[in-house]
């Protein structure tokens, strides 16, 4: 992972059009599938995709943004994403409850 990657706070499945399905956690991630794997010709969501990337990548747009347009440059390919796991943080212990002296 390079050093200025930025990574999602929901990772984004997609179904591939081979029927595999492929996680990503990350803006790079997702750039560099958009950039060297990608299946079709590039349409106008992919080129959205690719310059939304490029721009969290320098800090220029928010991650979320760039999220949201790799999702749709999947959809547009016919690789629809799946619904993934959001991360999940551990439940902190509960509080004990308070004593009250008796009066």
């Amino acid at each position: 992972m390079p050093l200025n990657d930025v990574p999602w706070t929901r990772p984004v499945r997609i179904r591939l059009q081979c029927g595999l399905e492929r996680t990503f956690t990350s803006v790079y991630e997702a750039l560099d599938f958009l950039e060297n794997e990608w299946p079709l010709r590039h349409g106008e969501r992919h080129d959205r995709a690719v310059k939304t990337c490029r721009g969290a990548l320098n800090a220029a747009i928010p991650a979320i943004i760039a999220r949201e347009a790799f999702v749709a440059a999947c959809f547009e390919a016919g690789m629809p994403a799946v619904l993934a796991p959001w991360k999940r943080r551990p439940a902190p212990h509960p509080l004990r409850p308070a004593r009250h002296a008796a009066i």
